[in-house]
């Protein structure tokens, strides 16, 4: 948390002055976009801006050894190695990038001019750090990287040559996936249904990426982490797919009827490639963790009752405050949607999350149960998490028809003039 604080503050106080990199992998990915003929940075000020952050994060190692007369070890954590420590550290350097490309760098935020770039960049060190951090650490910087490592000098090094190659490749995907996701900002044709579903397949695959990572390495801060991804992918790709890595809330926002793009086939995409985004982190977390799972289903004395009664209620919320933020043409948030989305993940890990485990999201719950299938686990699971869940969205918008009807009365005076 003390790390994300100090990542956003700093990049609202010298995003305009520098464009507040802060990071190798960043300055790497922006470098590449500008090759690309995309917004960026040109490779001479990639070489000074990388040179000065790997400068700045020395300076720092000095100051922390002198300042508590230790250092610690930069290494995957006990019973890890190279490539699952690796795998951490590609994963969230990637989202860190992507996001940075997206929120700061995309041509749309020279007239959007949004005001969440910090928190969305900052809170990406929130989702990793704590389920991936178990494993890596969490660098996801290849100057943090070459600081921890050269200040243990003399009892280990070299590790910070594997974690910056694996930062960079995340830096490298990242600014691959940026113009997939926006070809116009590189020359091509605006944004198509490619663009939307993979925006849709990247948001849910780190989203449950993160809850697989949080829940085996047994994060006491899981809800707060795997918020901070969803809120971070929100933001970043909101304007091209709408952001619902959930098949509730895609199930929500067709049922009102209050988007007509969303089709019933549009709709079947997004559920479709959202599992296939979940099947696909599961096996990845599944491979992280060295083939360990976990079983999605009643905590500890708890009965399938309290378990749809509990993701019933906070998929519901979930799936409302979707419909309310970003969808209704009254109560729609510009800026705080992202923030807003999240806070119910919050919500609901926190108070159900030892009723049900806060799963809140069919792909989620689909994408726990199919790994835990490597183990002997039940899918049959998955799919009761999933009805109840489906059935919350689709009451969720019912509810919002009745509350949000002036909505539509809005919209017929402004037809009648």
């Amino acid at each position: 948390m003390s790390i994300a604080c100090m990542l956003t503050v700093s990049i609202y106080s010298l995003g305009a002055v520098s464009g507040a990199n802060f990071n190798p992998a960043v300055s790497v990915a922006l470098g590449i976009s500008k090759a690309m003929g995309g917004p960026g940075l040109t490779w001479g000020i990639v070489g000074i801006y990388s040179a000065a952050q790997i400068a700045g994060g020395l300076a720092a190692a000095l100051c922390y050894r002198v300042l508590f007369g230790s250092a610690f070890q930069l290494m995957p954590a006990m019973g890890f190695g190279w490539l699952n420590a690796g795998l951490c550290e590609m994963c969230y350097t990637f989202l860190l990038c992507f996001v940075v490309l997206n929120v700061a760098a995309a041509r749309k935020n020279l007239t959007e001019r949004n005001q969440y770039y910090g928190l969305a960049i900052g809170f990406v060190i929130l989702a990793g750090a704590y389920g991936a951090g178990a494993v890596s650490g969490g660098c996801f910087n290849p100057a943090v990287a070459i600081a921890i490592d050269v200040s243990y000098t003399g009892v280990s090094f070299a590790w910070c040559v594997a974690y910056a190659a694996f930062e960079l490749l995340g830096a490298c995907i990242a600014a691959g996936l940026f113009v997939c996701v926006r070809p116009e900002d590189f020359g091509g044709q605006s944004q198509g249904n490619n663009a939307r579903l993979l925006s849709e397949f990247l948001g849910t695959f780190m989203l449950v990426l993160t809850v697989g990572l949080n829940v085996l390495g047994k994060s006491h801060a899981g809800a707060l982490s795997i918020a901070a991804a969803l809120m971070s992918m929100i933001y970043a790709v909101g304007d091209i797919s709408g952001a619902h890595f959930n098949p509730a809330v895609t199930l929500a926002i067709f049922v009102s009827g209050r988007v007509p793009e969303l089709t019933q086939r549009q709709a079947g995409l997004y559920m479709i490639t959202q599992v296939a985004a979940s099947f696909a982190a599961g096996l990845t977390y599944l491979t992280i963790h060295v083939g360990k799972t976990f079983p999605l289903g009643p905590v500890g004395a708890s009965t399938w009752v309290q378990v749809t009664i509990a993701e019933f209620i906070f998929t519901f919320l979930l799936c409302y405050v979707v419909l309310s933020v970003a969808v209704s043409t009254r109560t729609r948030t510009t800026h705080m949607f992202g923030l807003a989305i999240g806070a119910c993940v919050i919500a609901g890990g926190f108070a159900i999350g030892s009723i049900s485990g806060g799963s809140l999201n069919p792909a989620v719950s689909l994408g726990v149960a199919g790994a835990d299938m490597a183990n002997g686990g039940l899918f049959y699971n998955g799919l009761l998490y999933s009805a109840i869940e489906l059935a919350a969205g689709a009451a969720a918008a019912w509810v919002f028809s009745v509350t949000h009807a002036v909505d539509t009365t809005i919209e017929l005076k402004s037809t009648c003039f």
